[in-house]
């Protein structure tokens, strides 16, 4: 198929995600990817800055994993969880369980960092049922959080404003706010004091009935990559232990090495109810996820009454070709050149990306958390439809870079393997696509969103 003929049965057949068809540009046919790098039908190479939707890890193609997979493939692709388990599911199981905080013991597997939260909504709501608890109905979310899809994950995720075409099928949910900040930010002390207080105030009421709480831990990211600090995560753990609410950390995009640490929770010192992990999971590879939770929530479940079991799953859970490339992902993750190249693009975040954008007149809030750097570009319509975000898509195709602006809030998140001179061209395209912007670009409404 020509790259013509292929977009224009793309065109006739299908329907792309977070895009509106009327208006988008034509997409980009990709035949490789390698390393940090896709390339297209017309034979353009294109630097991955986001990790493909933030799942890959260590780069396109990466050979360790596809041989994984492979060699998974010829003895086993799939077979029913239900009633019967594998070598696979059972050593990335105990994997996982051995990285993260002792108290996080049993691994849930599904396909979608969706389905990972809508999996920990739902255990929660039944541990407290199983456990007699009725009075406790309500959820509490944060402000700015996305969660997913999923009915239960957006109705955590409203206040995300992506959701409006299904309000209708929302359940309510109780949202405080996040003290948000980044580099050099003076009042970040007082917004987390208010917020704090504010949550205090929410709990003096309510903590009773409150099951649960979910949190995307350190880092926002579709509401524009904001970051708050693990002080701040720490006091909100605190005040929610104290009402006894379970606390939920949405790792899907954080989990995996994105915050320096393996995890968000281990680099604040925090150990939650549940952690929900996938996109990272497989080294960007294959569908899948997983939701960790403890001994105490697992042994509420465990009856001689079938209707006090958990009774969701998926028809692939635990597929074994992705326990397979999640075990060879982990393999390089937890090599020491993984952590050295971690350490290096933090590095490179904060000194080299950082002096070059800090004195551009549109640049306000420059953020850095592990891997990843994102910084607000200074506009009259912030937000998701901001009008800055379409000129800036324009310029980065041109020179060449996946980098997807969240309306004015402008990211990097690479793969480990991106080289210190692949994000020095990063730094050169970023600066061109803000020069190029008048002080309040007037153009369409952005396409798509993330």
């Amino acid at each position: 198929m020509t790259p013509a003929d292929l977009i224009r049965t793309d065109a006739a057949h299908v329907w792309h995600p977070f895009t509106q068809a009327m208006t988008a540009s034509e997409p980009v046919p990709v035949i490789a990817g390698k390393g940090a790098v896709l390339t297209t039908a017309d034979g353009r190479e294109i630097l991955d800055l986001i990790s493909s939707w933030w799942v890959n890890l260590h780069g396109h193609a990466h050979p360790a994993i596809a041989a994984a997979i492979a060699r998974q493939a010829e003895t086993l692709e799939q077979v029913i969880f239900a009633g019967f388990t594998h070598q696979p599911a059972v050593t990335l199981a105990s994997r996982l369980c051995g990285l993260l905080p002792d108290a996080l013991t049993k691994v849930f597997f599904s396909d979608n960092g969706s389905t990972a939260v809508e999996v920990s909504m739902k255990m929660a709501l039944q541990y407290a049922r199983n456990r007699g608890e009725t009075q406790r109905t309500r959820y509490l979310a944060f402000d700015g959080g996305y969660h997913g899809d999923t009915v239960g994950a957006m109705s955590a995720g409203v206040s995300s404003r992506f959701f409006e075409a299904w309000k209708e099928m929302l359940f309510p949910v109780d949202v405080l706010p996040v003290a948000a900040t980044w580099i050099d930010d003076e009042a970040v002390g007082q917004r987390e004091a208010e917020a704090l207080n504010a949550l205090e105030a929410h709990l003096d009421q309510h903590g009773s009935q409150t099951l649960a709480a979910i949190i995307e831990p350190l880092v926002q990211g579709a509401c524009g990559m904001r970051m708050h600090r693990p002080q701040f995560l720490r006091g909100v753990v605190e005040r929610l232990r104290a009402h006894g609410i379970l606390v939920i950390f949405d790792e899907v995009m954080t989990g995996f090495g994105r915050m320096g640490d393996l995890f968000a929770c281990l680099k604040a010192a925090v150990t939650p109810d549940f952690i929900c992990l996938s996109k990272g999971l497989s080294g960007g590879f294959l569908p899948m996820a997983a939701t960790v939770t403890t001994d105490a929530v697992y042994d509420a479940f465990r009856d001689e009454r079938l209707d006090r079991a958990f009774l969701h799953g998926h028809s692939f859970t635990a597929n074994p070709l992705g326990c397979a490339a999640a075990l060879a992902s982990l393999d390089l993750l937890l090599d020491p050149a993984c952590t050295a190249a971690r350490a290096r693009i933090e590095t490179h975040h904060r000194t080299v990306l950082a002096d070059r954008l800090a004195g551009h007149p549109l640049v306000r809030r420059f953020r850095v958390t592990g891997t990843i750097a994102a910084f607000d570009v200074e506009t009259g319509d912030g937000g998701y439809t901001s009008s800055v975000a379409p000129a800036l898509r324009e310029s980065f195709t041109r020179d060449n870079l996946l980098i997807r602006p969240l309306g004015n809030s402008v990211y990097l998140l690479p793969p480990y393997c991106v080289t210190d001179a692949q994000l020095d061209r990063a730094g050169d395209g970023l600066e061109r696509a803000l020069n190029s912007l008048s002080p309040a670009p007037q153009r369409p409404a952005a396409s798509d969103m993330f």
